[in-house]
């Protein structure tokens, strides 16, 4: 049966690294909705070109192109087994969206799961005042936790950096912004039967093990 999946979770929840590895696992693609609004607008694709006018005022581009470019990529042959979509939803609404998006593309009854990464707020801070990555080939660290070989510096050599917003002040805010804006998704999918909590807590490993008990 054709998987459908979602990750939810505050930021530095884990969804990064293991989205990565569970779609190489599946074998089906790992759609970044971020990425995917930048090759549309790159390639000069209808929905591109609508997107780029909104960005080039300054303005949000409208759900609804979002939702477009999305039902689009969908609906290609690699996703036909199932995907993993990263970035959509973010809102109760924009869940409804994808849902219609769904019902329009499956032609077969389909497993949708939303895996909610539950974790503890204070190691979630941990996890984002101690994250460094390579400015050369994007690997991430954690200073704490998983330390590169040699202090300031990837195991490829490259030179490790902090991003600006992950300090203590900033991720408060974010935190705040995400609890009070996409949480609701829990409560949302919880209702439809189709949430599933995973324990995000601990060794990256036994967070992978937990998730493939999820996935099914």
């Amino acid at each position: 049966m054709k998987k459908e999946l979602i990750f939810l979770g505050p930021p530095a929840s884990g969804k990064g690294t293991q989205t990565a590895r569970l779609s190489e696992y599946l074998g089906f693609p790992h759609i970044d909705t971020g990425s995917l609004l930048r090759a549309a607008i790159k390639n000069a694709t209808p929905e591109g070109l609508e997107a780029k006018s909104y960005i080039d005022k300054g303005a949000l581009v409208p759900v609804e192109i979002v939702a477009a470019i999305i039902k689009n990529r969908l609906a290609q042959d690699d996703c036909k087994n199932g995907y993993i979509l990263d970035g959509f939803p973010r809102s109760v609404e924009q869940a409804d969206i994808l849902e219609g998006i769904n019902a329009e593309i499956d032609t077969e009854p389909a497993d949708f799961k939303a895996i909610y990464f539950d974790v503890n707020m204070d190691l979630l801070m941990e996890r984002i005042i101690y994250r460094r990555s390579c400015a050369a080939c994007s690997t991430i660290y954690n200073l704490k936790t998983l330390p590169p070989k040699h202090e300031g510096a990837c195991d490829c050599g490259g030179e490790l950096i902090q991003r600006k917003d992950d300090n203590e002040e900033t991720a408060k805010v974010r935190f705040e912004t995400y609890f009070n804006e996409t949480a609701p998704l829990t409560d949302y999918y919880k209702a439809k039967g189709v949430l599933k909590v995973l324990d995000a807590n601990g060794e990256i490993e036994d967070i992978w093990n937990r998730l493939l008990q999820v996935v099914g």
